[in-house]
């Protein structure tokens, strides 16, 4: 008889091929294709700056999803005004609460090609998008702006948090090899096809991105970052409360290097 394939090899298999069926998919998808989840909650003060920075590094045919949660959102008025003047801005009602709940409707509302998450808040770095783009079409399943990749840089915000995810990200992608250097920055864009077979278990909101980028990960999908520049909000307030998230980071943290200092892992590699 001959030698059977171990089961890490045969995920192995699997994965690759699935990618190239999926990496033949995107080779036709029209540019076009691209949906942009923005969850809002009153960033009227931003939104029209946001879509002025954004809108030329979209390509042609992108729709825009602004997920709020009430009417009274003061962003509403300036998403309808930027649509009534030919914006592809579409207000979409957030079937859940808060931020995660806007994050996973505007996820799921979209079938296939790639799903870009960006912020209101005139932070991430639009210019990047179209080397996120890139990386989609080579068949990346996640991919993430990074503050703290070389090239990365982060500008301004609370000193604590931004040490805190400076050197959770790098000690990560040290420790354990994960794939990316910045593992909380929201600013990532994903497959839709990734996200469709992918559950989401996550309670609070922002921590979604990095149990996305592990979820990927531990699949064996291609994680791909690219540098970007992170720049604090100038106008309106975060909702980001550092001691409310840090327990869902951190256990986040310990399940990645878990993963990356498991026998299953090293058993992959020295099969592949």
């Amino acid at each position: 008889m001959g030698a059977r394939a171990s089961p890490a090899r045969d995920d192995l298999t699997a994965v690759a091929e699935r990618t190239t069926r999926e990496g033949a998919a995107r080779d036709e998808a029209r540019p076009g294709e691209l949906t942009v989840v923005v969850p809002v909650y009153n960033e009227g003060a931003n939104l029209r700056a946001w879509w002025d920075g954004t809108a030329p590094h979209l390509p042609p045919g992108t729709v825009v999803r602004v997920v709020y949660d009430m009417e009274e959102d003061d962003t509403l008025p300036v998403a309808r005004a930027l649509a009534a003047e030919g914006a592809p801005l579409a207000p979409l009602r957030n079937a859940g609460r808060g931020v995660l709940g806007a994050l996973v409707t505007g996820l799921r509302s979209v079938e296939r090609g790639p799903v870009l998450v960006s912020m209101a808040d005139l932070s991430d770095d639009a210019a990047v998008i179209p080397a996120m783009l890139d990386a989609w079409r080579g068949g990346a399943a996640v991919v993430v702006a990074s503050r703290y990749m070389p090239g990365g840089r982060q500008e301004g915000g609370p000193w604590l948090k931004g040490q805190l995810a400076r050197w959770g990200g790098r000690s990560l992608h040290r420790l354990a090899g994960f794939p990316v250097r910045d593992a909380t920055n929201n600013f990532r864009l994903y497959d839709a096809g990734f996200l469709a077979r992918t559950p989401i278990h996550s309670t609070g909101g922002f921590e979604l991105a990095f149990e996305l980028t592990l979820a990927a990960w531990r699949a064996g999908e291609r994680v791909v970052e690219v540098p970007c520049t992170w720049r604090d909000r100038v106008a309106g307030e975060s909702r980001f409360d550092l001691r409310r998230w840090l327990p869902r980071y951190a256990r986040l943290w310990g399940r990645a290097l878990a993963h990356g200092w498991s026998p299953w892992r090293r058993a992959t590699q020295a099969s592949a």
